[in-house]
């Protein structure tokens, strides 16, 4: 049995944990230690998902039984026609129970809900994540672009842009 449930201010410390175990897991052979740890304190120390909470971002948390086993987060583009996917990830030993599919479809049911009239989800992913590229194509996205953005310390996320049509 699996729920999913919209977080607050509350779950700030629950999500920097989550945060803290799925990106390391997910990047592990992906990032320099160096990079990783930054970026896990630019992404999910408790003072960023505060503000990224303040500035809109809206988390989801799923959860098997009693035990939270993943997390997405959404925001909304200024032109109010676009929503991205921020984070979606899945604890490590929760990876191929469907969860990942249930929060792909929950952030689609949400956007719906903030936006009944047609829109589009698009999401950033590291170009050598091919596990996660996979799931996306399975989901229906497409590539639409790549780049390389810089995000301080002189490192860069190196994406493929994806989008799908809602």
């Amino acid at each position: 049995m699996f729920m999913i449930r919209q977080a607050t201010p509350n779950d700030i410390e629950l999500l920097h944990r989550l945060g803290n175990i799925a990106f390391a897991h997910t990047y592990r052979e992906i990032l320099s230690p160096e990079q990783m740890a930054y970026m896990l304190d630019w992404m999910y120390s408790c003072e960023s998902l505060r503000q990224q909470m303040a500035d809109g971002h809206t988390y989801f948390i799923i959860y098997q039984e009693e035990t939270p086993c993943g997390y997405l987060s959404i925001s909304t583009e200024p032109d109010g026609y676009t929503f991205h996917l921020q984070k979606i990830y899945i604890l490590p030993e929760f990876q191929g129970s469907h969860l990942g599919f249930r929060l792909f479809r929950k952030a689609i049911e949400h956007i719906k809900e903030l936006h009944p009239s047609p829109c589009r989800m698009l999401l950033n992913v590291n170009r050598h994540n091919t596990k996660a590229l996979a799931f996306y194509q399975r989901m229906g996205m497409s590539k639409v672009d790549e780049g390389d953005f810089p995000i301080g310390q002189g490192y860069y996320m190196n994406d493929y842009i994806m989008g799908l049509d809602i």
